[in-house]
């Protein structure tokens, strides 16, 4: 018996969402709603603002924002959607117009990621033969988008306007619960920014330390800046 490598077995695997889908708007919702209240929080209680007026405040800015996210999300990834089917129209029109120069251009396109000329050539014939195969080529190819993997424009929508209300409740949780203390309320929209920065981490290549400081450093920043105002207009109209 010969003992030659051993034969390769297929195997499945999942990649993560890529597309700009529910992922993608999960987390800008999150971060928004995090950072958007963290500042408003500060800049109304720099301002002195008294503890109802600082729920009054946040809890609007709640609701209006997870509204202007959604509609956002869900406008934008319509939008996207539907540019991309307009190509992939003016793709089919040109296949059914000029077959013979969109089978050239595959061929080019074989032939530009390594492929022999002649193997090139028969491959692009071979795939033309389907024209739903060969359209899903060139789309994928030119436009770097399958049009079978668009995302779901209600499915942005909610992720974003959940993720916004989760992300924007968290400053206001010590107002919530009684504690009438600014401090408290910073602490915790600084420790939801670190905790939703570690967890984005768990989609990208970045150590989660460095996640969870860069989106405390953004709303530190952003805090600082709106306590500034509030604290300069509070003392300018007492």
């Amino acid at each position: 018996m010969s003992s030659g490598p051993p034969a390769a077995e297929a195997h499945e695997h999942t990649h993560a969402d890529v597309s700009g889908g529910w992922l993608r708007a999960a987390v800008f919702g999150a971060m928004d709603g995090l950072v958007t209240n963290t500042a408003l929080v500060a800049g109304v209680g720099g301002g002195g603002a008294s503890a109802r007026a600082i729920v009054l405040s946040g809890v609007a800015s709640l609701v209006a924002g997870a509204i202007s996210m959604a509609l956002g999300e869900y406008t934008s990834v319509r939008t996207q959607n539907e540019q991309l089917d307009l190509e992939v129209e003016k793709e089919r029109r040109e296949l059914e117009r000029n077959p013979g120069g969109e089978l050239a251009e595959l061929v080019q396109m074989l032939r530009g990621r390594g492929v022999d000329a002649d193997l090139a050539q028969q491959v692009a014939v071979q795939l033309h033969r389907d024209p739903d195969t060969a359209l899903r080529l060139h789309v994928v190819a030119e436009l770097g988008l399958n049009p079978a993997d668009q995302p779901s424009p209600r499915t942005a929508a909610v992720s974003s306007f959940l993720t916004f209300a989760t992300g924007a409740v968290i400053p206001l949780l010590p107002y919530l619960l009684g504690f009438s203390l600014l401090w408290a309320a910073l602490l915790c929209g600084g420790l939801g920014l670190a905790a939703a920065g570690a967890l984005s981490s768990r989609f990208t290549p970045r150590p989660w330390w460095y996640a969870a400081g860069r989106q405390l450093l953004f709303g530190a920043v952003a805090a600082g800046v709106t306590y500034a105002i509030g604290l300069a207009i509070g003392v300018g109209v007492s």
